[in-house]
């Protein structure tokens, strides 16, 4: 079988085979080429052994995906997907055995690798679904309902509505879809941005695959086989956003200890036995960590306490006050916290879907697809070039009660277990366009909490502002700063009166501002700043007291609990509420405008809204580019208010797919195609980003750059 292997001008590899599961295996030697440190920094984060090579810092990872079982999770779905599906099976095996053909080259490539003493491991084949699942296992934001839980006990549930958007760890996604009736061609355009933590490298992998069955480019997750969430096969393309669904649980436990064994309350009165081992997480920096991993009928334990606190220390090993007759047994009675996420319950992580995405020609292929999709819950949008469109919610979200929903559900008693499985909703088309952007829409029933219509809003306004669009003119949609969630501050500003003269002076400024969040706009750094002091004054306030500390729960979990982070991405509500637990919030703007009026920023939002991309292993100080856009701006660009002014969370990728063309299509990453550092591609699309522009996709064989011919 002969593979080859090409190269465009932005070094994007454009893989050919004789079939789908050779064209798997170059997939999986060509990544290894090009993202071999990522690939075993995943393979580790799934398996919960990252600390063994990046220290101290990535523990906390390690300790919650051995309790959450993410690796043995992976496990029984790849024997799932064996007895099912062996055809997908035995394509994610040929994937596999690509990257482990590859590795040890790429690894020799990247620096990474010398600098930590990590020698590339052997992938197995249930390693993708690890990836997977590692990826996405906090996409619903299950962590919230620990928030909500805080919230209820001490303000009531009238604080939920008040706090409720998208957290600072959802990742959401902007995506709109035009029919041919409003484009210039009479084909249908699809264009949108994922929102998520910005990676070096980067979280997508623009490819192509290409074989006698198919032929797609797209954006694949870099160890996983095919192309699952952006794609255009030259008849049909897909895109998804974030549905923002709720489909994962947490579950209050009664835990019995005697001696070694653990039991669990269950609703029907009995003390069932859970099902324990401990493990060990290696850390580089520090000593090793002991791990008790339990699950009870509801599913794995990811936290333990006890009623006055914690009765587990950090390490996951029962602590002493647990221990109820002194004999170093840890006997007693506890409370924890057991995760029933879907994957876990069905043995089905949705990789059956990912063949038949790639051999899709119609709408009505993809739509089949999406039916077997799994998670994270998404809205997709579909087109094809016989003028087929679809707007439908695909994935798997059981069937529970409001309590399971909204906050931790008591697992002694009855009501709280799951019954079935949701039907997918499909949306409308309205006027030939579609747009999500997390908002609420075809998957409300499925959720709780959903972004702010602002993006939503703002990018359906400028599509109505012309009748038809190009695939060119799309990228101007993508980089709009307006930022319409400054209005409640900004009247909140406006009716002040008795201002110092500086004071004044900037709340003039402010009224004027254009309320665009543009890098070079002194308009801009100046709202960034008072509504900074805005977030700070309401996270000290005495109402938000019993909220200051969170209760003791798994390190990854804290940025979920964080009051200063909540208070800053809910402020458009807790400044419109109709009273606030008691707060003079007029006097909290005044006392802030006042206080920037002083010592406010003499420069620029770009000053200090900076990229700031996450590493496995940080190689010292980093001045990220300056950034124009904002949290609810089009050009999601998050800073988190009160905290910091620097972006972890943007667009990972970006795309037009156009159905008149795919040559026409366009797409642009981050940084590069290439994950190692100092090598020619693996910066070199950072400009093009940073400007909002796109590289083309270009699909003509005799114009790309043939690499590597083999022959296995």
């Amino acid at each position: 079988m002969t593979v080859t292997t090409y190269r465009d001008p932005w070094g994007i590899p454009h893989l050919r085979a004789a079939d789908a599961r050779g064209l798997a295996r170059a997939q999986g030697r060509v990544t290894a080429h090009d993202r071999a440190w990522q690939l075993e920094v995943e393979r580790h984060r799934a398996q919960g052994t990252s600390a063994s090579f990046l220290g101290s810092e990535a523990a906390a990872w390690d300790v919650f995906a051995r309790r959450a079982r993410l690796a043995d999770t992976a496990r029984r779905c790849f024997e799932a997907l064996e007895r099912q599906d062996p055809e997908t099976a035995d394509w994610v095996r040929a994937y596999v055995r690509g990257v482990n053909e590859g590795l040890a080259a790429g690894a020799a490539r990247a620096p990474e690798f010398a600098r930590t003493g990590l020698t590339p491991g052997t992938w197995e084949p249930w390693h993708p679904l690890g990836v997977w699942l590692a990826t996405h296992i906090l996409f619903a934001g299950f962590p919230a309902k620990l928030w909500r839980e805080q919230a209820i006990r001490h303000l009531g549930e009238e604080a939920v509505p008040l706090f409720a958007t998208d957290g600072p760890g959802t990742a959401g996604s902007n995506g709109w879809l035009l029919a041919g009736s409003r484009t210039t061609t009479g084909h249908a355009l699809l264009a949108g941005d994922p929102h998520r933590l910005i990676e070096a490298p980067g979280v997508y992998q623009q490819i192509r695959l290409a074989c006698p069955e198919f032929d797609v480019v797209g954006l694949a997750v870099p160890g996983v086989p095919g192309i699952a969430h952006f794609a255009h096969t030259g008849t049909v393309a897909w895109s998804i956003t974030n549905a923002m669904a709720d489909y994962q649980d947490l579950y209050r436990e009664r835990l019995r200890r005697t001696g070694t064994d653990v039991t669990a309350l269950d609703p029907d009165g009995t003390w069932r036995r859970t099902e324990r081992h401990t493990e060990t997480v290696e850390v580089a920096d520090g000593p090793p960590i002991g791990v008790e991993v339990l699950e009870t009928a509801r599913g794995p334990v990811i936290s333990a306490h006890g009623p006055a606190g914690s009765a587990h220390g950090t390490d996951g090993t029962p602590d002493a006050d647990a221990d109820a007759d002194g004999d170093g047994d840890g006997d007693g009675e506890t409370e924890a916290l057991a995760l029933r996420y879907p994957p876990r319950v069905t043995g089905d992580l949705g990789f059956g879907a990912l063949l038949p995405l790639l051999r899709a020609r119609s709408v009505a292929d993809v739509d089949r697809a999406f039916d077997a999709w799994t998670e994270p819950v998404n809205v997709v949008h579909a087109a094809d070039t016989a003028g087929g469109v679809l707007h439908r919610v695909a994935g798997r979200v059981p069937v529970r009660s409001r309590t399971n929903r909204l906050r931790l559900a008591p697992a002694w008693t009855d009501g709280h277990a799951w019954q079935g499985w949701h039907e997918m909703p499909y949306g409308e088309i309205t006027d030939g366009v579609a747009v999500m952007a997390n908002q609420r829409g075809p998957a409300t029933p499925l959720g709780v909490e959903f972004a702010p219509p602002h993006r939503a809003d703002r990018i359906r306004a400028l599509l109505d502002e012309r009748r038809t669009w190009s695939a060119a003119d799309l990228p101007a949609i993508h980089t709009d700063t307006h930022l319409a969630s400054a209005a409640p501050l900004l009247d909140h500003l406006a009716a002040l009166d008795g201002l110092t003269t500086g004071a004044a002076g900037l709340r003039d400024l402010l009224l004027a501002w254009d309320r665009r969040m543009d890098a070079d706009s002194t308009g801009a750094a100046a709202y960034a700043a008072l509504r900074t002091a805005v977030v700070r004054r309401l996270a000290a306030h005495p109402a938000f007291a019993a909220l200051a500390e969170p209760p003791a729960v798994p390190e990854v979990l804290l940025p979920w609990l964080a009051l200063t982070p909540r208070i800053a991405f809910a402020l458009e509500h807790l400044l419109r509420a109709e009273e606030l637990f008691g707060i003079d919030r007029a006097a909290v703007v005044r006392a802030a405008v006042e206080d920037v009026a002083v010592s406010g920023p003499a420069g620029t939002w770009g000053d200090t809204h900076r990229l700031a991309p996450w590493r496995a292993l940080p190689d010292g100080p980093y001045e990220g580019p300056a950034l124009s856009g904002d949290h609810d701006c089009v050009l999601c660009t998050s800073a988190v208010p009160g905290l910091t002014d620097l972006a972890a969370r943007g667009p990972a990728a970006r795309y037009v797919w156009d159905l008149a063309d795919r040559d026409n299509s366009r797409w642009v990453v981050p940084f590069g195609a290439d994950g190692v550092p100092g090598a020619p591609h693996h910066t070199d699309q950072l400009a093009l980003w940073l400007k909002g522009d796109l590289a083309p996709v270009g699909t003509d064989w005799d114009r790309l750059h043939l690499v590597e011919e083999t022959h296995d």
